[in-house]
């Protein structure tokens, strides 16, 4: 098996692969990739981080939410070699050693999941709009979480959670 870290010359013509580091969760990851895939194919099939959902693929629903530096993104519309030497952060480094984290907690006290599909995109984009401050009303919320979609409808109790993790004030999506 060759070593991946020591190959940094995979730049060679008529190659689509290079060497790429990706930093999840506060860890450091090297992997050899296809130029062309997916931050949220690398994250599942590479890295074995099922918990960003493979939705519709096209950027559209919202389940693959991931924070790039602390920014939500589509993982489905983001490159992996796009996310290199930028700290990534998926629902799986969301809770803190206490815990879950308060909208993973708002979210089990509120039922703002029915299947659970949606959740992990509904819960990272929750953490960032929080942090981004635009949590200061129901249609605020709903404004700035419409890009994620959920197929069962628990919107009321999506919001519900989102505005009672953003009452107790001070999270912010920089885990």
């Amino acid at each position: 098996m060759r070593d991946v870290a020591s190959e940094r010359d995979v730049d060679r013509p008529g190659t689509t692969e290079r060497v790429v580091t990706l930093d999840v969760n506060g860890r450091s990851y090297t992997l050899r990739l296809d130029t062309r895939v997916t931050l949220l194919d690398a994250l599942r099939d590479r890295l074995g981080l099922t918990g960003t959902k493979k939705g519709c693929d096209q950027g559209a629903c919202g389940a693959c939410t991931v924070h790039l530096d602390g920014r939500r993104v589509l993982a489905c519309l983001t490159l992996a070699a796009q996310a290199e030497g930028r700290a990534i952060t998926t629902i799986e480094g969301v809770a803190g050693t206490e815990g879950p984290h308060p909208v993973q907690r708002a979210f089990m006290d509120h039922d703002g999941f029915q299947c659970g599909f949606c959740t992990p995109g509904q819960i990272m984009s929750a953490v960032a709009l929080m942090a981004e401050g635009r949590a200061g009303s129901d249609e605020e919320i709903r404004e700035f979480m419409s890009g994620n979609l959920c197929r069962c409808g628990a919107y009321p109790n999506i919001v519900a959670a989102v505005r009672e993790a953003a009452s107790g004030g001070g999270y912010d999506a920089h885990l």
